[in-house]
């Protein structure tokens, strides 16, 4: 086990290398120049002076002055000493921006999955238990339309609603604080949550309700009701243990999409989580915040995959280490 991690942590290391690689060129070639469009902003508010050097000064100032390979040498000896640089915007560290928006995204997304959870499990054994009756046909349909829906126009009316009939207070002209105004934050946050979690559930739902069907019809199952166990018992010690792997491995995915991709509802209800700071941080061309944003969300995503893979033992005893890395 320590042999299969350690390899693990070895390999996400590596592909953790190559991300940031692929996004560092990235960055460089897009469109666009903040030293340029810094003294562009300096000489339409009548600070004058050569453009040219101002324009060098600029780039000097940002470390955008050197060739690529040497800042690309610069940017992993940074990244090793946990050094991601100053932000163009603000000049404060890069990782001081990062932190005051990770608790916003992090609130979101733990609402979400709450919220999914919540929808997923019951209404995907109930489905699976009632195949095919006008029970499981409402379910499905109703599964089908959240998966269809996007997430954002649901938030729509959901909004519009919550206007019209008075249900939440919503602020979206600025953020109450989920530090200053807790309740006023998560009030905030339910609408988009909700949106999110309900996609999300969806997705588990159909999911789980598939690996169901597939366990109830082994033989262990009616081994299990001839032996006279109530239904409950079969449910929870045997179908819906030996029908977790793929849901586990599915939640995975799903839950680090979710936590790197609500940049849409972050910017209508004006949370200032992670996905408008990458977004705003990408249209002014904010290198070391974009990469530092890129940095966190790529070794969430490989944490969260790394811990998906180790509670396959924890969920199936059966499973050894050379089944997991296959």
């Amino acid at each position: 086990m320590t042999q299969y991690i350690a390899r693990r942590l070895l390999l996400n290391l590596v592909v953790i290398l190559i991300v940031m690689t692929f996004i560092f060129i990235t960055l460089r070639i897009l469109p666009g120049d903040f030293a340029a469009q810094q003294v562009s902003d300096q000489f339409f508010a009548g600070r004058g002076g050569d453009p040219d050097e101002a324009l060098r000064l600029a780039r000097e100032r940002l470390g955008l002055h050197d060739p690529i390979p040497i800042q690309y040498g610069k940017f992993l000896g940074d990244l090793f000493t946990g050094d991601f640089g100053t932000s163009f915007r603000t000049g404060d560290s890069a990782l001081t921006s990062v932190r005051a928006a990770l608790p916003y995204t992090l609130q979101l997304g733990l609402m979400s999955v709450v919220i999914a959870l919540i929808l997923a499990f019951p209404v995907g054994i109930i489905s699976a238990l009632r195949q095919d009756s006008w029970l499981d046909g409402g379910l499905r349909l109703f599964a089908v339309f959240f998966l269809a829906a996007p997430p954002f126009w649901i938030a729509t009316l959901g909004s519009g609603w919550s206007l019209q009939y008075d249900i939440l207070e919503l602020n979206v002209i600025a953020h109450p604080g989920i530090w200053e105004d807790p309740w006023g934050s998560f009030q905030l946050m339910i609408i988009p949550a909700l949106a999110a979690g309900l996609a999300f559930g969806a997705i588990l739902m159909r999911f789980l309700r598939s690996q169901l069907l597939d366990v109830l019809r082994q033989d262990y199952v009616r081994t299990a009701r001839a032996k006279g166990l109530r239904s409950g018992a079969v449910i929870t010690r045997h179908v819906l243990r030996n029908a977790l792997i793929p849901i586990v491995t599915i939640f995975g995915i799903s839950l680090a999409a979710l936590v790197g991709g609500n940049v849409i509802l972050e910017t209508m209800f004006n949370i200032p989580g992670m996905g408008r700071l990458l977004l705003e941080a990408l249209l002014i061309r904010d290198v070391p915040v974009a990469q530092s944003m890129a940095l966190l969300l790529v070794v969430g995503v490989v944490m969260i995959n790394l811990l998906v893979d180790l509670s396959y033992f924890l969920i199936d005893p059966r499973v050894t280490v050379g089944a997991a890395s296959e």
